[in-house]
């Protein structure tokens, strides 16, 4: 997969989105600033999202139109999208800032609306939501642009991630990542299940990676090692800001600790080879070999009091301290000589 100059496979870098969401809370100054931190916090994109109230869902006061069992309890659904939407006049002045600041840009759509108004800013990729990955419509119509589609898995069961997957395929499209997300508002790290990362990966042969709404960042390193390459966080300002993502976003110093600490991990995971460094190399001087322990005259015999395995690892390799036992040396050899064959 390839987003603009950021190609994403097994060996790249973690491609790393900051996600604006709600965080402007209003001001496309904030929003703009936003844009600029999540710059100088190390992420590789920031992430819009685009809807409106009425794009999103109805003016209702029925019960079925009012949120519970979340942060957002007891708000009407009309009203809580009007407070959160980014105003779409907003979008490409946000998408030319992000440009200048070398950050990528695209967004979520949620309707064909919104894709269209998306085409016409010519993003590079689009990215489909946890709760939109049932509406087989939006897919398809999005996969028919033939850009990159990234999808969050937070309220998909394997048959759901299939439907979305046959339907981008049905499109001609087969450029898919697929995000682990747990669709809880902040999430717990216990229903975080990793493994999944690896395991949409190897069982839908796509890229895979990590929708975060935990705190911290030790799901996103433990996504890491599991080989995600995409890792999502929500990123905001500052929490004190207030708007309905804030309570789950991280401000500036946090998404920097975190990028931070993600490609350390990188780092770290390596690749499989069994060769040495040369520093490992240099390190084998520590390491164990046969050494004369007792001062010895030539014709005396090795044993087990004069010739033994200690550091430092100059000496012959332990492997052979059974073979050369009870055998003779041809000269004087003093305590602390590192034993060589010639000597026998």
């Amino acid at each position: 997969m390839r987003i603009e100059n950021f190609e994403i496979n097994e060996n790249s870098p973690v491609f790393i989105i900051a996600e604006l969401s709600a965080n402007h809370n209003g001001s496309i100054a904030t929003a703009i600033e936003t844009v600029k931190a999540a710059k100088r916090a190390g992420a590789d994109c920031i992430k819009l999202q685009t809807y409106t109230a009425d794009t999103m869902t109805i003016a209702s006061d029925k019960d079925d139109f009012i949120v519970k069992g979340t942060i957002w309890e007891n708000q009407n659904l009309h009203e809580l999208y009007q407070k959160a939407y980014t105003p779409w006049e907003w979008q490409e002045e946000l998408m030319q800032v992000a440009k200048a600041e070398g950050l990528i840009c695209f967004s979520s759509p949620f309707d064909a609306t919104s894709v269209e108004f998306l085409e016409s800013l010519n993003v590079p990729a689009y990215k489909i939501a946890s709760f939109e990955i049932t509406d087989i419509p939006l897919i398809e119509l999005v996969a028919s642009k033939g850009k990159p589609i990234i999808i969050s898995t937070g309220i998909a069961e394997k048959e759901d991630i299939e439907l979305a997957l046959d339907a981008c395929k049905r499109m001609g499209n087969n450029n898919i990542a697929l995000l682990k997300c747990t669709s809880s508002y902040p999430a717990p790290i216990k229903e975080a299940n990793m493994c999944m990362v690896k395991d949409l990966a190897e069982r839908y042969n796509v890229i895979s990676g990590l929708s975060d709404h935990t705190m911290g960042s030790t799901v996103p390193l433990v996504a890491t090692a599991f080989g995600a390459r995409i890792i999502e966080k929500h990123f905001i300002l500052d929490r004190s800001i207030g708007g309905p993502d804030a309570s789950f976003s991280m401000n500036e110093i946090e998404f920097t600790e975190m990028v931070k600490a993600v490609r350390e991990a990188e780092l770290a995971i390596g690749v499989v080879n069994y060769a040495l460094t040369e520093k490992q190399r240099k390190g084998r001087d520590f390491c164990r070999s046969l050494y004369i322990v007792e001062d010895i005259k030539s014709g005396g015999i090795l044993t087990k009091q004069n010739i033994r395995s200690i550091r430092p690892g100059f000496g012959i390799h332990p492997k052979f301290y059974n073979e050369v036992l009870g055998k003779q040396v041809n000269i004087d050899i003093e305590k602390g000589t590192a034993f060589k064959f010639e000597f026998l």
